[in-house]
This record gives structure tokens, sequence and C-alpha cells, in this order.
């Protein structure tokens, strides 16, 4: 059987063995964390506790009063010891709790409460009262995805069980150790829009979590697993939509545009629990590899927890560390900090050795177009970077900057290793200021 996907795409090396098939770990509760009021897409949070205050873990800690945002809660107990700006993983400046934890933790959300008379608005307010989003790394509101225009009918939610970013392995742990939350949140989300189709897409390489989902959804109307080609990006919403159903989003529209819902494994997994027990998103499954690391692993972690304090419960670098990654390879951010704090959409943590980025210098385009082949949108990478290094942001955008979904194909195809990401990152904020003035 000739499996779906789009058109389009690259096929890097994976190198996912190495923890593909470990069990996830509950990484020990840090003896402090920074939680960012800001995690996701939209209005930031104000704090909602001073510094001084006792904090139980799960507890709202921020929150705004737009319609566009998600609160923050306490991933720990213990004591709020200061409110100031922190560098985020992006190099941003953003207002964070820092929260030092003391030593009893207490167990909840221990009990499970039928979940099937929930209606539509009781999903939506779980949602954003749990401050759950996108957890794939684009951390757009949950509750804000789950109320589509009236006038733009939602028929299938899809769960995008892909993981094709390189060595990251979470999505498929969960899958496999998670299976049945998945499915309640699943059906959580398809009673929230009212769709009648739900969809598992996994990629054929992760046979093992195809069968144990397939397994549970053999009895289920209208649900179904859909294995798709091993190919990168097949886990963005939009190529997704086209490989599970044939259709294709318009430029600038939204998936709810042809009828489409796309949710993350993780996110369904966390609606799930906050519905079934209340328990709102300060934790989250990820991934901590590469050839940098000396134990690669998947770790449940708390919100907060610093990116030293995962590379030390892996063991440590292994050999000199050239560039540590929150995210993965192709759309993550390279980073100089490792205090820096995992938030909701942090899906791993990749290290490489200095050894396997030497060369990867930024050289002279020699206008081959092989950026414009692999490109998925049928964008032009190379015409936006040359107007973004000239300063003209509004050719930048003319050429689609603000269509491109920063999945890399353009970058790792390059052989002068341009960084087109970060350029169509610098042209998306500068055509942004400019549309504010």
């Amino acid at each position: 059987m000739k499996l779906k996907t789009f058109r389009g795409g690259i096929h890097p090396p994976y190198s996912k063995e190495d923890t593909a098939h470990k069990a996830v770990e509950v990484m020990p509760i840090p003896t402090e964390v920074v939680v960012p009021l800001l995690q996701h897409v939209g209005a930031p949070n104000e704090p909602t506790v001073g510094v001084g205050d006792q904090v139980e873990a799960g507890q709202k800690i921020g929150e705004s009063e737009s319609f566009i945002s998600a609160p923050v809660h306490a991933s720990v107990s213990g004591t709020v010891k200061a409110i100031e700006e922190r560098t985020n993983f992006a190099g941003k400046s953003v207002n964070s709790l820092i929260i030092a934890a003391q030593a009893d933790q207490p167990t909840k959300w221990t009990e499970s409460k039928d979940t099937s008379s929930l209606d539509p608005d009781e999903i939506k307010d779980i949602a954003k009262d749990a401050g759950l989003v996108g957890l794939g790394g684009a951390a757009f509101p949950t509750h804000v995805k789950l109320s589509p225009p009236s006038d733009k009918p939602i028929d299938t939610v899809i769960i995008n069980g892909c993981e094709c970013e390189p060595y990251l392995t979470c999505d498929h742990r969960l899958m496999l150790e998670k299976a049945e939350e998945l499915v309640g949140g699943l059906q959580l989300m398809m009673r929230a829009v009212g769709a009648t189709k739900g969809v598992v897409g996994i990629e054929a390489n992760k046979m093992d979590a195809v069968d144990k989902l397939g397994e549970l959804l053999s009895s289920r109307e209208g649900m179904e697993v859909l294995p798709l080609e091993v190919k990168y990006p097949q886990g963005n919403e939009k190529m997704l939509i086209e490989a599970v159903n044939g259709r294709r989003v318009p430029p600038g529209k939204l998936p709810s545009e042809v009828g489409a819902l796309v949710q993350n494994t993780g996110t369904a997994v966390a609606l799930y629990e906050a519905a079934a027990t209340g328990k709102p998103l300060i934790e989250r499954v990820l991934t901590v590899t590469g050839p940098g690391i000396r134990e690669p692993k998947n770790l449940l972690v708390r919100v907060g927890t610093s990116i030293g304090d995962l590379i030390e419960q892996c063991g440590g670098f292994a050999g000199t560390p050239g560039k540590v990654i929150m995210g993965g390879p192709m759309t993550g951010f390279a980073q100089k900090d490792l205090s820096t704090p995992v938030i909701k959409g942090t899906s791993g943590v990749v290290v490489f050795t200095l050894e396997a980025v030497e060369g990867d210098e930024e050289r002279q385009c020699v206008g081959c177009d092989k950026c414009v082949e692999a490109c998925p949108m049928f964008l032009m990478p190379n015409m936006i970077v040359k107007h973004v290094k000239r300063g003209q942001y509004d050719m930048a955008d003319f050429y689609g900057a603000r269509d491109c979904f920063e999945c890399g194909c353009c970058s790792f195809v390059c052989p002068s290793r341009i960084p087109h990401v970060a350029y169509v990152r610098i042209a998306k904020a500068e055509i942004a200021a400019a549309k504010k003035k």
C-alpha cells in the first residue's frame, strides 16, 4: 500500500535510535524553577502572586483577560523568590517567577473521573483553566483552537503523531505509554468542535505506535490510525492535512478554512488528564539526546526546569559541546545559557559536539536553488534571505516570509550553510513591527 504524504520535503537522517525504545523517566523535582509568564502565542500573563508567597504545585500564578492567552501554574510547591525578567529560549526577556521548591512535594491528581458527559463549552473551559497550549512547539492556546469561527465547521480532528523532527522521540513514547489517554483526548477534541472524524497520523517508522493505537481505535466509530510516509516536515499541520485528507490550506489561512483541526499527541494527553483529574499543564515529556549527551533519555519534566539540570540528569556532556539546541535540530533554537528554562512547548534538548558542528559557518549563496526545490510551501527562501540582508522587508514579505512555517528544509539542503530560518524570523519581526506603526 502506498503511504500518503505531501508534495516536496526532504529526508534528513532521523537519528532516533538512542531514545526511541527508552521508556519515559520521571525527573526529580529541581531545587528551583523559573516559570515564564509568557509561554504561548498571544497576550502575556500578569502575576497573581507576590514575592515571598507560598505556592502549591498546580496553583495558578499568572493569567490574562485576553482570549488569546493561556494561564501559567506553579510547577512545584514552594516559595516565590523573585519576579523578574529572564531570558527565554528565543533570547527575549520575559517576566518570570522564580520558585524555590520545598522538600515535600504533595502528590495530586491521582483520582480519575468520567469525562463522557462533558459538553463542548466545558471542554474548552477545562483547556483554558489548565493552561493548555500546543505541545509540538507552536504553543498556541488550545481553547482558542477548539473555538473555530462559526462559519468554519470542523469535520476532522487530526492528532499529529508524526514526530518527523530528527532525534526527538517524546511523542513516540507518549503514543506507546499513554495511548488510552491520547484516545480520550482525541474524543474530547472531536466533541468540542463537533467533528465526526478523528485521525491519528503516524509516520511509518513508528509501526509499534500504529499497531497500539490501531488496536484501541478498531472498535470506535469515526476514528482511525493512518500510517504516513516518513518524510520531513510531515508533521507540520498544513502538510499533515494534505496527507490525511488531500485538502490544501490556502496561503495565509488556518486549517479551519478546510474543516480540519490539528493537535499534538502531548496536547491530547494533557487535555484528557486535565478533564479527568483536574491536572493543569505543569510538566511535559521531552527528549534529551544528541551526540553530545552521555545518556540520552526521554524525561517527564516540570516546567521551569533548566537545560543544565536536564543535561546533568542525562549524565552530562559527552565530549566538548559545540551547540545546544532547545527543540529539534531543524526548528529549534541554539542556546548560550544553560539556565534557560523548559517551557510548555519544549519538545527536547539536542546537543552536538564541537566536532559535529565544525564547518557550519555561513558562506556566499551559490545560486543552486536547492532551497526552492525543497520548500514544502513552494516559496523562494533565497530571495527572502537576499532582501532581508538588504533591509528590504517589504520585498521579503512579497516573497512569502510570513507564509514560511520555519521547517528548516532550506537550511538543511543549502551547500553554503545559510541559516534561512534565522533570516525569516528577522523578516517576520520587522514586518510585524512595521504594521504596528
